[in-house]
C-alpha cells in the first residue's frame, strides 16, 4: 500500500501532537502568547503551503512511495489530504489566538511535523544522492516549525510533573 509509510510517520507525529494538547492546555490570561502562537501558525501554514507546492510541482507522491518499492500515491489523495490540513490549520489561527485547547493539537501537529520536514527532506537527498522533492522549502518548514513549537510551549502549561514547587 503506497501510503503505509506516510501513514505511519504521520500517525506517530498525531499521536506526539495529542499528548502535548492533552499535557499542555493553553495558560489561563496568556494573551500575548496566543497571540504570538497564532502568528507563528500561521506563518508556519504559509511556508507548508510553499512547501507542498514544491513537493506536488516536483513528484513527492511518486517519490517517497518508491523509495520502500511501493506505487505512487494517487495525486488527488496526496492533494486532498495536504489541502485538508492547510484549511484545518487556517482555521485554527484564531482559535490559538483565543486560546481554544482543540486547536492546539493542530498547531502542534504542524510545528512537529515542520521540524520534521526540515530534518528529513535533506536526509532523503543525501541518501537518494540527489535532489528529493521538497528539498528546497523544507529548511524554511523546518524553521517555521521550531518557532511554531517554541511559541506554542510559551503559551501552554508544563504537564505538572514538569512544574517545579
Amino acid at each position: 500500500m503506497s501510503l503505509l509509510p506516510g501513514i505511519i510517520a504521520l500517525g506517530l507525529l498525531a499521536l506526539v501532537a495529542l499528548r502535548l494538547a492533552w499535557q499542555r492546555p493553553p495558560l489561563p490570561d496568556a494573551k500575548q502568547e496566543c497571540i504570538a502562537a497564532s502568528r507563528a501558525l500561521a506563518l508556519a501554514t504559509a511556508v507548508q503551503g510553499m512547501h507542498f507546492a514544491e513537493e506536488w510541482a516536483t513528484g513527492f507522491h511518486i517519490r517517497f512511495p518508491a523509495l520502500f518499492g511501493l506505487e505512487p500515491i494517487p495525486l488527488s489523495v496526496f492533494v486532498a489530504f495536504n489541502l485538508c490540513w492547510i484549511v484545518i490549520w487556517i482555521a485554527s489561527i484564531p482559535a490559538v489566538q483565543a486560546a481554544r485547547r482543540f486547536a492546539f493539537f493542530a498547531a502542534w501537529f504542524l510545528a512537529l511535523a515542520g521540524m520534521l520536514n526540515g530534518i528529513a527532506h535533506p536526509l532523503l537527498a543525501v541518501a537518494t544522492g540527489g535532489y528529493f522533492p521538497g528539498l528546497l522549502t523544507s529548511p524554511f518548514i523546518g524553521l517555521a516549525g521550531l518557532l511554531l513549537f517554541r511559541r506554542m510551549t510559551m503559551a501552554s502549561q508544563a504537564p505538572a510533573q514538569w512544574q517545579r514547587n
